[in-house]
């Protein structure tokens, strides 16, 4: 008779195959136990420990424990991740600048967004360095666009952050630009083109095979990379103490701590054009970051719509502007943001010398933070934007196109 395809009579001989434990030591054997619940004895050493186990129970106990850690390490489910990126992730927190030199707390939303892009980017081939965004903002009050690639956008980036740099003292990415302006008389749109020029980069490519010009696109993630990093390190260095410095942006300025929010803004929202290029999720900041952002935002506001009272593109506050004295109370619109990176700000309606007053409000608006913000970088409509609204309908709309207004190239 057989069973499964073997003779009966051969069943002896596969008793001969059976390891024969080893005479091992008791210290020997508890040295095993790490490499038992590993899976990584020979069949001698494993049989040797699994007798050992059944009559030392300071030895079992230890053998148990390992195994659950084994098992918290290996989870059962697939979850289709590079074995190798614990190791890679360590090596990039670790090599991203000299542990125990804390970042000043007005530039860790930016620190937070470059690492979180830099990891987004980390594994693209050709294809995807080549795949077509658009950027999208609004100007004059119509939505505005401007095709690139994933390659474009890191430039834009990088072209743009090189405000900062040389506020900071660190080299211009734009400086030996062939043919360009003096860098620091350009915008974030005039350094953007320069930069695109001078490297010959495609605007817009949507095939590898479509590039005409020299560079290897992905080779634009290393100088964007490092000098990320390089004003990371530089903040961090000073201690916080140059937050106060002026970084000008060609038609307006801001001080550097509102730059660096200004940046780690800018690079969440063109990491998530590049993970819509490439079809991949991308989550917002961390409700800490993003209510900074959204503060910034509001802060800008009572500007913005000045300038836009200026250029015909509001209506006329009810108050002579430059009659407003400083810190006076204003008609004001409050928005209200909601979610976890919510809060309220009281937005001055007449003049930026004004202060918000809850006493003068004149209108009310509630968005979801996201929201606010891809309305803010042009990515959201005006009309478009889900909002609660109630009061003034003309301070409604005046607030809504300004925050559309702060968007630029």
């Amino acid at each position: 008779m057989e069973d499964g395809g073997l003779p009966l009579s051969g069943l002896a001989d596969l008793g001969d195959l059976a390891p024969v434990p080893l005479d091992l030591s008791h210290d020997v054997l508890k040295s095993l136990l790490g490499a038992w619940a590993l899976a990584a004895c020979s069949a001698a050493e494993t049989a040797a420990v699994e007798e050992h186990l059944g009559g030392c129970g300071s030895c079992a106990d230890e053998a148990r424990r390992l195994r659950e850690a084994v098992g918290l390490l290996h989870q059962p489910e697939s979850l289709d991740l590079d074995p190798s990126l614990r190791t890679r992730v360590l090596e990039s927190c670790l090599g991203r600048r000299p542990p125990r030199i804390p970042v000043p707390d007005w530039a860790a939303p930016y620190d937070a967004e470059a690492a979180r892009l830099d990891a987004l980017l980390q594994d693209f081939g050709d294809a995807e360095w080549h795949a077509p965004v658009r950027l999208r903002w609004f100007e004059a009050d119509l939505p505005t666009s401007r095709p690139t690639t994933v390659a474009g956008v890191i430039a834009h980036l990088l072209a743009v952050d090189g405000l900062v740099a040389t506020a900071l003292g660190l080299p211009d990415p734009l400086a030996e630009a062939a043919g360009a302006a003096e860098p620091g008389t350009l915008g974030p749109a005039g350094r953007t083109e320069a930069y695109w020029r001078a490297s010959h980069l495609p605007p817009a490519s949507p095939h590898p095979s479509g590039g005409n010009g020299p560079l290897p696109l992905r080779s634009v993630r290393g100088p964007w990379r490092e000098q990320s990093h390089g004003l990371v390190r530089t903040v961090s260095f000073t201690g916080g103490h140059a937050g106060g410095l002026t970084v000008p942006y060609g038609d307006f300025s801001l001080p550097l701590h509102d730059a660096m929010l200004d940046r780690a803004f800018e690079c969440w929202v063109h990491a998530e054009d590049i993970a819509e290029a490439v079809d991949y999720p991308y989550p917002p900041p961390a409700p800490r970051h993003l209510n900074r952002m959204i503060d910034l935002a509001a802060r800008l506001l009572p500007t913005v719509l000045a300038g836009r009272r200026r250029a015909g593109l509001s209506e006329p506050g009810r108050r002579t502007p430059h009659l407003v004295p400083a810190g006076a109370p204003g008609r004001s619109l409050r928005l209200e943001i909601e979610g976890a990176a919510g809060g309220e700000w009281l937005i001055p309606l007449d003049s930026p010398a004004a202060v918000g007053s809850a006493d003068l409000e004149v209108a009310h608006v509630a968005l979801d933070g996201v929201e606010f913000c891809r309305l803010a970088a042009g990515h959201v409509s005006p009309e478009d934007a889900a909002v609660g609204q109630g009061g003034d309908r003309r301070a409604i709309r005046d607030v809504l196109y300004a925050a559309a207004s702060l968007s630029r190239m």
